[in-house]
């Protein structure tokens, strides 16, 4: 017998008492007992085959490392003690499973580096870390424990038990790779698709912007005013568009509904709105309308709006006012500049006119500004009670000027503002169309004689200037006073000349020196004693040595010739003054 267990017996040492040997993956051996082979199927637990289909159907990590320490104790004498899964690298305790023996089984699992190791469970024995390896490379680690002894079958249960799970654990993973992996790519491709309305949109706007830039470039390059921006604004929005001035008139409106009578601004509440919308910034929306200040260099000149009375306007059309706006802004800061230059070049003109000045130089100049002084002019001098004669005024005189027909030059002195206006003034046209834009009738105006040449303009200048004190000094302080229309006043006063005293004595009576003159008569002379004698005929027919008839003759051609009517109590007064002057001051017939 010793012999024969010499020969052809294999004897193995037996494992060490109570110790779990490692688990051999990808073995398929045979058990023997008794000299006889039995195939490891017969010795399966019934339990696997469910449990394989259970972890293989299940696609969450957690709850396949929770079945399978489930089912430890069903291929062995085996208890599964806790389970962790391989997280972002680190080694996490698989939540609801295994009882979660202290922190010294968690130091020891997160240590190990994928190898099977033998570790202590306190209270237990035979305590082993089995890592569970799969194609993607460690999933996690399942800790058991051994009651008593297993054989080598049940080691090779719990091996193929771990093996299904790590397989489990692999096709899980894959599935939650490519589930993330498709939500991401979801995820991606919403965000290209968001970029890409996002582009679209960017690519719409630019176009659009660049649009409204061409458009309302071109207006500007064609040197386009309030209604070629109105216009192009209008065509780009589809809105009634319009633009009124810094005290709410309108200046210019494109688009259907306008309203006629455009409607009169109440002042207190169109400066309350203009604050309002400077304190906001940008278009502001007031009833139905959409609005934009006009203020280039914070100072405001207007206000651009569009009618949208369905609030249909959008970005777009936000974008579209604002720029055109600012368009407007700097076109009107822009003429505002060359008004003042030109202002200020009329003024310098003016002024010269007005000191005299050479013929020759004085055309020219005012041909550049569009005035001819070959025409005849007259000097038109305007004061407004509590309005400054300041730049803003003397550009409202000259804007109304041109409205009523009289292009002129302007400028201004301390306290009134001073034309030369081609052509002869429209009675009083000029005043009233101030009063109604200065909102007072508080004005007055003075208004020379005709000048036919640049050289008598400064002594139109001076009668302008007695006119309007005149009518100043008048019981009816405002409205216009005309030269001509003076009478005796003409040669009252400080500084009259002898030129004036002849001026009005040629006015009155100047047709009957001529007609003396020419057919060698006394009709001056037989005036001059008719006011002599208090108009008394017998007195008059007297002095003269004539018969009365004769002096009734004469008075009747003397109506005639001049004109004016003896009966007129101001003609009578001109007429005798003019004859004294006459007789006195300038030498009677001579």
């Amino acid at each position: 017998m010793a012999g024969c267990r010499g020969r052809g017996v294999h004897r193995r040492s037996p494992d060490r008492e109570g110790s779990l040997p490692p688990v051999r993956l990808g073995q398929h051996p045979t058990i023997s007992r008794r000299g006889s082979r039995r195939p490891l199927s017969t010795l399966v637990s019934p339990e696997l085959p469910a449990v394989s289909r259970a972890l293989f159907d299940t696609r969450d990590e957690g709850e396949i490392l929770r079945l399978t320490m489930d089912h430890v104790s069903a291929v062995g004498p085996y208890r599964a003690e806790a389970g962790y899964l391989r997280v972002h690298g680190h080694m996490v305790p698989s939540p609801g499973v295994g009882p979660g023996h202290a922190s010294t089984v968690d130091r020891a699992v997160r240590e190990l580096t994928g190898r099977d190791v033998p570790v202590s469970v306190p209270g237990r024995s035979r305590g082993r870390a089995l890592a569970l390896h799969g194609p993607g490379g460690l999933h996690g680690y399942l800790v058991v424990t051994s009651r008593s002894r297993p054989t080598k079958a049940q080691h090779l249960l719990l091996a193929t038990l771990v093996r299904l799970t790590a397989a489990a654990l692999s096709v899980a993973v894959a599935h939650r790779r490519r589930r993330e992996d498709a939500l991401e790519l979801h995820r991606l491709r919403r965000e290209r698709a968001a970029f890409q309305r996002r582009l679209v949109s960017l690519v719409v706007e630019l176009g659009y912007q660049r649009a409204v830039h061409e458009a309302l470039a071109e207006v500007a390059a064609s040197g386009g005013g309030e209604e070629a921006i109105t216009s192009a604004l209008h065509e780009l929005t589809g809105f009634p568009a319009l633009v009124e001035d810094r005290f709410g008139r309108l200046r210019s409106w494109t688009g259907p509904g306008r309203p006629d009578p455009y409607p009169e601004p109440d002042p207190a509440r169109h400066e309350e709105m203009l604050q309002a919308i400077a304190r906001r910034g940008g278009p502001v929306r007031i009833k139905d309308r959409l609005i934009s200040l006009v203020r280039p260099r914070g100072e405001v000149l207007g206000v651009l709006a569009l009618v949208d009375p369905q609030g249909d306007a959008d970005e777009y059309t936000m974008f579209t006012l604002e720029h055109a706006a600012t368009s407007l802004a700097l076109e009107l800061s822009h003429l505002r500049h060359l008004a003042e230059v030109e202002l200020r070049l009329r003024r310098e003109l003016v002024d010269d006119l007005l000191g005299g000045t050479d013929e020759a130089s004085a055309y020219a100049r005012s041909e550049a500004f569009g005035h001819d002084l070959h025409r005849i002019q007259y000097v038109v001098v305007v004061q407004w009670r509590n309005r400054a004669a300041d730049d803003a005024f003397a550009r409202t005189v000259g804007r109304v000027a041109t409205a009523v027909g009289m292009p002129s030059l302007v400028t201004r002195r301390s306290d009134h503002v001073v034309l030369v206006a081609q052509g002869s003034p429209h009675d009083h046209a000029l005043y009233e169309t101030l009063a109604r834009e200065t909102g007072t009738p508080d004005g007055t105006i003075g208004v020379s004689a005709r000048c036919d040449t640049p050289d008598g303009i400064p002594g139109r200048y001076q009668e302008a200037l007695r006119a309007l004190e005149v009518r100043r000094r008048s019981r009816t302080r405002y409205g216009t006073t005309f030269f001509d229309d003076l009478g005796l006043y003409r040669i009252l006063g400080p500084g009259n000349e002898y030129q004036e005293l002849e001026a009005f004595v040629r006015e009155w009576l100047g047709r009957l020196v001529d007609y003396d003159g020419g057919h060698r008569t006394a009709l001056v002379e037989t005036l001059s004693r008719y006011f002599d004698c208090g108009g008394n005929y017998a007195d008059t027919a007297e002095s003269l040595a004539i018969h009365r008839s004769t002096l009734r003759y004469r008075l009747q051609r003397i109506r005639e010739i001049s004109g004016h009517d003896l009966t007129s109590v101001e003609d009578r007064l001109n007429l005798q003054v003019a004859t004294r002057v006459w007789k006195i001051m300038l030498g009677g017939p001579g």
